[in-house]
């Protein structure tokens, strides 16, 4: 998918007529501090205006309406970094992780609703292709995206092993052969390559033949290396990225910033991932994302592995990366929430998303009025996808009555009462 700058919406007018198919999102709060209605048509946002304004003329109806109040509204994450092939497979414990194409396309299947359910309307997933599995499990994977479409966007990356030497050129052909079948973007793993930085031209040589974006795994140990791939992937289109880049934190100061301004001025976006490693890491550890903002380079979070044997526990939470990008890496909460909505969207080469007339209808309700309550406590959820609600959570706790709750006038979302 195309890298591409965000376009500004078509300017808005004053509320008309409901489209009958439309969906109005009644009494959400914004991060602003203002509480509105948002009209939804042909999967873009109509109409924004303040609480009652929308409801209709009197005379028409407006479509489906769905209470928010008590929520707060706002674009919905993407999840840049999963691994669809291996997700949700650390209880095989009966042997190796099955490639059977049934096997691949329910994991698949499976983990893009999970991560659907916690907001991410857009996926990239990357897939393993040569060796013993040829392509069989990107095959999986591309009919679990036919089958998810209307509900998520699924896109893969093909991660040949090697690409150099003898060894290589069955790897190049494998790739080649993955692009054709339905593969997205090339990506792979130029650490694993006796020859990394040969991996790293080949692999650009092949994205540049299909006019596709790049997105390599690197632990981003060594500085030289990067500062070739930097010189190398300087000015690509449709975009590099690199994750996890977790080796940048270890460096020295002075030469961590100096790559980072490297990558800066090639353009790369760095994906780091807080809630754990993949497969494709070696070693733990998160990219040193405020140093990377302040050299302007743009970084976005991602998953990583999710119920796999390399985090038989991740869960596949953008909520949960912001909070640890807020809570351990000290990023305000609007910049950690950005790191797993705009960026991430960008790095995908998606349309921004915005609360605003004009925009794709891609949200995410959660329970709350304020950003930085949301990335700790967001359990109940409602996810817009192309205008219409594909996914809801609902989280209800309950206390049993005591003296405190009731003298106090604590909030109790429960009804019932705990015996």
């Amino acid at each position: 998918m195309p890298d591409s700058q965000p376009q500004p919406p078509p300017s808005s007018s004053s509320p008309g007529p409901a489209d009958p198919g439309s969906l109005l999102l009644c009494g959400a709060h914004l991060t602003d501090g203002r509480t509105v209605d948002v009209r939804l048509s042909g999967g873009r946002i109509e109409a924004v205006g303040t609480a009652g304004s929308l409801t209709g003329d009197g005379t028409r109806a407006c479509g489906s309406r769905v209470d928010l109040g008590g929520y707060l509204l706002l674009p919905a994450p993407a999840e840049p970094h999963a691994h669809a092939d291996t997700a949700l497979s650390a209880d095989d414990r009966d042997g190796p992780v099955s490639y059977a194409a049934e096997d691949v396309q329910r994991r698949a299947t499976e983990a893009a609703l999970l991560q659907l359910g916690h907001g991410a309307t857009a996926l990239r997933a990357h897939v393993r292709v040569g060796d013993v599995q040829e392509l069989n499990a990107l095959a999986a994977v591309l009919q679990a995206r036919r089958s998810l479409r209307g509900l998520t966007e699924l896109t893969t990356v093909a991660m040949p092993r090697l690409l150099t030497g003898v060894a290589g050129a069955d790897g190049l052909a494998v790739l080649r052969d993955a692009l054709k079948m339905g593969a997205s973007v090339v990506g792979g793993c130029p650490d694993l390559d006796p020859d990394p930085t040969g991996y790293v031209e080949a692999v650009l040589e092949v994205a540049s033949e299909h006019g596709c974006p790049v997105d390599l795994h690197t632990d981003a140990t060594d500085p030289a290396r990067l500062s070739r791939l930097a010189a190398m992937a300087g000015g690509l289109r449709p975009g590099v990225t690199l994750s996890p880049c977790g080796g940048l934190g270890r460096l020295p100061a002075d030469v961590a910033a100096r790559t980072a301004d490297q990558l800066a001025a090639a353009g790369i976006t760095v994906m780091c991932l807080p809630q754990g490693g993949c497969g494709g890491a070696e070693r733990r550890g998160t990219a040193p994302v405020r140093l990377l903002r302040a050299a302007g380079v743009r970084v976005a979070a991602g998953s990583g592995a999710l119920q796999d044997v390399s985090n038989p526990v991740g869960r596949g939470d953008p909520f949960e990366a912001a909070y640890l990008l807020a809570s351990r890496h000290g990023l305000r909460p609007e910049d950690a929430y950005d790191c797993v909505s705009a960026s991430a969207r960008a790095a995908l080469g998606l349309p921004e998303v915005r609360v605003e007339a004009g925009f794709p209808a891609e949200l995410l309700a959660v329970r709350g009025e304020r950003l930085a309550s949301a990335l700790s406590l967001a359990y109940s959820r409602i996810v817009v996808h192309r205008g219409r609600v594909v996914a809801r959570t609902s989280a209800v706790r309950e206390y049993c009555d005591s003296a405190a709750t009731a003298e106090l006038g604590l909030p109790r979302q429960g009804r019932g009462e705990l015996s």
